[in-house]
């Protein structure tokens, strides 16, 4: 499929979700919607994923484009009017709209007109099946072994170190797959439940379903993590599917440098020893886990004996094998985890 992603004002620091799909997806990407950089390319900013170039809006793309996705979301997953537009241009040229959003387009009247009128679908990923239920306690009943990746805070990076990791491990030669639990992953992999759109009582569900239903189909099941257990906003997200993956080994993620949670700066993080003390005390009485690695994002760090430097301190911090799994490879994780 040939598709554009919309990242306007956010690419590519902030645009975690465009980042994933350049990096992962098989899609050819046609451009990126992005003004602050039209003109530019891709690879002017980031290096180590499909190149393409950055365009100022939909109507100026030449080419011929099958799908054009939201790849950004801001705090609280709401559509911004100033991409209307580039919406209403996609699907007036027949394309497919594809939305990881808490504001289902599906549910808006001018694009559903708009979608019926020139036979093409609006893909809102973030609305979870309407058949979820209660975790039944089972995912530790699979043949796979799991591992979670959880974080310090949101936007550290583990839907990348999921993929990184389950991509190493077959790599390797073993049989892993990714559980998707948000809407980048799901993007990626084209499957998955939208854990952050779920009825608080059926998240826990909604992960152990998802275990259950690949967990004897392969050796080791990487299961994306969200939020943080510390965050003021969305450590009940964090905590369900803590307890639905009911995983073996935890891999636990964090930004270099980073010092408050992102978005709500009042609050301070905690120290690394209090991750590994709470993550390993709430998944106790359902399933023990033990942070076994950790992953550390030293995107924001130019000098790579600086980053190196940084990765040590985390990784005596911890107390485990740590990496950064785009700049470093993911062998030290991968040896403590498999």
């Amino acid at each position: 499929m040939r598709i554009a992603i919309l990242a306007h004002e956010k690419f590519p620091h902030r645009a975690k979700t465009a980042l994933g799909i350049l990096r992962y997806s098989d899609d050819d990407i046609v451009a990126v919607l992005d003004r602050d950089n039209a003109g530019a390319r891709v690879s002017d900013f980031v290096s180590d994923v499909q190149d393409a170039p950055i365009g100022s809006q939909m109507a100026a793309i030449d080419e011929p484009v099958d799908a054009l996705v939201i790849g950004i979301s801001p705090i609280g997953g709401a559509f911004e009017e100033s991409w209307r537009d580039d919406v209403r241009t996609a699907l007036e040229r027949g394309c497919d709209v594809i939305s990881g959003l808490h504001y289902f387009l599906a549910d808006d009247e001018e694009f559903a007109a708009l979608a019926t009128e020139n036979d093409c679908e609006l893909r809102d990923v973030r609305k979870p099946p309407a058949d979820l239920t209660v975790s039944e306690g089972t995912a530790a009943d699979v043949d796979a072994d799991v591992i979670l990746t959880v974080g310090t805070d949101c936007s550290v990076g583990k839907m990348t170190v999921s993929m990184e990791l389950a991509r190493a491990a077959r790599e390797a030669g073993h049989d892993a797959a990714v559980i998707p639990t948000g809407q980048t992953g799901i993007m990626i992999e084209g499957w998955g439940n939208p854990v952050d759109r779920v009825v608080s009582d059926f998240t826990a569900g909604a992960v152990e379903e998802m275990i259950v239903e690949k967990g004897d189909e392969h050796d080791y099941l990487f299961v994306e993590g969200q939020g943080s257990i510390v965050h003021p906003a969305y450590s009940a997200v964090t905590c369900g599917i803590l307890h639905g993956a009911m995983a073996d080994r935890l891999v636990l993620c964090h930004d270099a440098g980073r010092e408050a949670i992102h978005g709500y700066e009042s609050f301070s993080l905690p120290p690394i020893s209090t991750y590994v003390d709470l993550y390993e005390g709430l998944a106790t009485p359902v399933q023990e886990a033990s942070v076994a690695a950790g992953a550390l994002n030293t995107a924001g760090i130019d000098d790579e004996a600086v980053a190196r430097r940084e990765l040590e301190a985390y990784e005596a911090e911890l107390g485990a094998p740590a990496s950064d799994v785009i700049r470093f490879g993911s062998d030290p994780i991968l040896e403590a985890i498999l």
